[in-house]
């Protein structure tokens, strides 16, 4: 029998706006995955109609307008997890170049914040030399995870893996941006993936519920799931989107400039009642 956890994942955006703004948001999860939708809804104060549609990567999108003056866009869904951790397998390889799938190769390729062209010779001099396969991307990881600092506000916008590394300190798009580069430096496919990522079998911790980042490495013939700035195996994890970086799966995009007052992520077991 598979043993399954039920969760409660969603999202809270309040805006204040001069003029309405056309947007974009990207916070349901993929189907794309071992997790089951049992029930979603979003609202939106005041109301007004939505588009859903599939981005090129197949991520779920949905278009709406955030009105003039003060707004409240909640999106909530219930879902059911497996509860297990992502699976590991510490003997599959790595692939050739030559031996990778067409999909994956876009992976291997600098991109806005992922840049294996500047810090090549830093992957190949720290890496180069670590057995290939399963132990090299995860000891990415460890060095990711050991020399970043996470901090709130140490990175803006515009940081790239490249800043992060000379300053130490990220968040969790950082970190992931930082071990997706080293991956592609060494000709591993390597896509950052974002969603929600409940506290699971875990000592709680001290900070506030927010959007969580990891990254999906090729290999054998899989994407296998590695997390820098946890670094540990997690169970609940809820895909919203994969792409290159962060700028390919941005949870809101405004055509516009409105005020965004708060944002709110919820991403927890589910109270049985």
């Amino acid at each position: 029998m598979n043993v399954t956890r039920r969760l409660t994942v969603g999202c809270e955006f309040v805006h204040q706006s001069a003029t309405a703004v056309p947007a974009v948001f990207q916070v349901e999860p993929l189907s794309d995955q071992k997790v089951d939708v049992i029930d979603e809804r979003w609202s939106l104060e005041p109301d007004g109609p939505t588009h859903a549609y599939t981005d090129l990567y197949g991520n779920p999108c949905r278009r709406l307008m955030i009105p003039t003056g003060r707004s409240v866009i909640n999106y909530q869904a219930t879902v059911i997890a497996p509860d297990a951790v992502e699976d590991v397998d510490e003997e599959v390889p790595e692939l050739t170049p030559d031996q990778l799938p067409d999909e994956a190769l876009i992976y291997t390729l600098p991109s806005r914040f992922c840049l294996p062209d500047v810090l090549g010779a830093e992957a190949w001099n720290r890496f180069g030399t670590t057995p290939p396969g399963y132990h090299r991307v995860q000891a990415i990881c460890d060095y990711v995870h050991d020399h970043l600092r996470f901090e709130y506000g140490a990175s803006t916008a515009l940081t790239t893996a490249a800043d992060v590394h000379n300053s130490g300190y990220g968040v969790c798009r950082d970190f992931t941006h930082l071990a997706v580069s080293f991956c592609r430096a060494l000709n591993i496919p390597a896509r950052y993936v974002f969603g929600y990522l409940p506290e699971i079998d875990i000592p709680p911790r001290d900070l506030p519920m927010d959007f969580a980042a990891w990254m999906e490495v090729y290999l054998g013939d899989r994407w296998w799931t590695f997390d820098p700035r946890n670094n540990e195996k997690r169970k609940g994890r809820v895909l919203i989107g994969r792409g290159r970086d962060a700028s390919d799966v941005a949870m809101a995009t405004t055509f516009g400039s409105p005020l965004l007052e708060s944002m709110t992520v919820i991403s927890e077991e589910a109270v049985e009642g």
